[in-house]
């Protein structure tokens, strides 16, 4: 399998409703790095997986919104603990979209997959991997 990653990073605050998140459940901010992985078992004929300056205009697309927002104030996002695990489901899905619209530099049903990484700290990360169909 070849990848392809690209990193950005947010600044966040957000707060978490129940008491399995202590302290966290009081607003504090967060700033998380962010990788995505584009996975693929072929090279394509320019022998890429995707372009690397078209996949890293994408994520930063998609972060723009989040970045030095509170996430409790993000009407999509009304309702939701905004988990460092549910964050990168919902940046998977928003890149696996710019790739199915082949905004990536090759056609998107060529990818086999994309992971998202989240890094909270040096010590702490989760991520999210699937289909990019």
């Amino acid at each position: 399998m070849f990848a392809v990653e690209v990193r950005d990073h947010v600044m966040i605050a957000h707060s978490f409703k129940g008491e399995l998140f202590g302290p966290a459940q009081a607003l504090h901010g967060a700033t998380f790095v962010i990788d995505a992985a584009f996975m693929s078992k072929e090279l394509d004929s320019n022998g890429v997986v995707i372009d690397i300056g078209r996949a890293h205009e994408a994520l930063k697309e998609v972060l723009q919104p989040l970045n030095y927002k509170n996430l409790d104030d993000v009407p999509e996002f009304e309702g939701i603990n905004t988990t460092t695990e549910f964050l990168t489901k919902h940046i998977h899905d928003h890149l696996a979209k710019a790739a199915r619209e082949d905004r990536l530099g090759r056609v998107g049903t060529e990818l086999d997959s994309l992971r998202v990484t989240i890094s909270e700290s040096h010590v702490a990360r989760a991520w999210y991997e699937a289909p990019v169909a």
